[in-house]
């Protein structure tokens, strides 16, 4: 367990305000000396296809190894633009399922939260971790209901509403289906790798119209906007070559919806690619093996890591061919406090074949600074 590996070895002093440095790497050997023979094997099966139901499938799905719910969106008060990025995430920990303490750590929770201010140039980020329990965290099996201390998101019906505080920053918003569900992959389950173990149960929420209210210090941004909602869970995702992958989601201003990523290995080259395209009131059409494909054309350095990546991309789809275009090149999170990872993330335009801006949405990149362990 690379990332618990990372995460204990690193704690924040919140996870338990008793555990000094040394109980930490006592729970550390006894914890990945269980992890071989205690809750999942070491190698996973395949997923089988299932029918996703819903509300129950908005909620939390506590025997898989890993999960998130991840929204973006762009949004704007007055002429003032920014991007926005709230994500929740699951872990359970296989070495500490039979343990019936309750302070056992069977769950981890994390969440990052991010405004990109594009008149500002600058990008607000924060981050939150706890275990499962004692009111502090917690995720509804049988609808969208996540709590991280302060933060919380909730869905209930065709709505939802995300609220998280942060120090120099705050998110408060409520967003309302527009369309239905996408399932992406086979009717939600969606391949992540050459082989079949390397699958997740993964649905999108895109065109969700957004109101609400953004916090930069000490001024307040009443705001409308789109979002995109992904949830996805999985027992394995990464192939053991793979060091990251490459990710957009995007709102077209017809009300289109473009999925596409990779899967990159450590050679560079893809591992896996996939993804979707749907147009307003149709079915989608889901990419096959080999009809993504993605060309970096202009990098950026962060001055913080040292890392280059890509911030503008030629992406190959079914669809077209699309320029995608990060709107200010530092969106850079440093998150090696909570996910133990540092990765671009943020706000970027979506540029067809004929130099029409058609959309906005957002881009991720992972395992640029390091390969990506979950």
């Amino acid at each position: 367990m690379d990332l618990l590996d990372f995460y204990l070895r690193n704690a924040p002093p919140d996870l338990s305000s008793t555990l000094n440095h040394r109980r930490r790497q006592l729970l550390l050997a006894g914890l990945t000396g269980a992890a071989g023979y205690a809750g999942f094997p070491q190698q996973a099966l395949a997923l089988p296809t299932k029918t996703l139901v819903f509300p129950r499938d908005r909620g939390s799905h506590p025997d898989f190894r890993t999960e998130w719910w991840y929204i973006t969106g762009q949004a704007t008060s007055g002429t003032r633009v920014f991007g926005f990025q709230l994500t929740f995430f699951r872990s359970r920990i296989p070495g500490t399922q039979d343990m019936t303490s309750k302070f056992a750590a069977k769950q981890l929770l994390f969440a990052h939260a991010a405004i990109t201010d594009v008149d500002g140039k600058k990008l607000w980020h924060d981050q939150r971790i706890a275990r499962d329990g004692f009111a502090v965290a917690s995720s509804s099996e049988t609808d969208m209901a996540i709590k991280l201390r302060d933060w919380s998101l909730q869905g209930r019906g065709g709505q939802y509403s995300a609220e998280l505080p942060a120090a120099d920053f705050g998110l408060k918003l409520q967003f309302a289906e527009t369309q239905a569900v996408l399932l992406q992959g086979k009717d939600g389950l969606s391949r992540k790798g050459p082989d079949e173990q390397q699958a997740s149960y993964y649905y999108s929420q895109p065109q969700l119209a957004t109101t609400g209210s953004l916090r930069i210090r000490d001024r307040t941004f009443e705001i409308t906007g789109k979002a995109w909602l992904d949830h996805e869970w999985s027992q394995e995702v990464l192939h053991p070559e793979a060091t990251g992958w490459d990710w957009i989601g995007m709102n077209l201003n017809d009300g289109s919806a473009l999925t596409a990523f990779q899967l990159r290995g450590k050679d560079g080259h893809a591992l896996w690619d996939g993804g979707s395209f749907r147009s307003p009131n149709s079915a989608p059409y889901i990419f096959t093996r080999g009809e993504v494909i993605f060309k970096p054309t202009r990098f950026w350095k962060s001055p913080l890591s040292q890392t280059t990546y890509p911030v503008e991309w030629i992406v190959r789809t079914p669809a077209d061919f699309y320029t995608v275009r990060a709107v200010i090149d530092n969106q850079e999170l440093d998150s090696r406090q909570s996910t133990g990872s540092i990765y671009w993330e943020g706000l970027s335009e979506l540029v067809d074949s004929n130099g029409k801006r058609v959309g906005m949405g957002y881009l991720e990149m992972t395992g640029y600074a390091a390969p990506l362990r979950m």
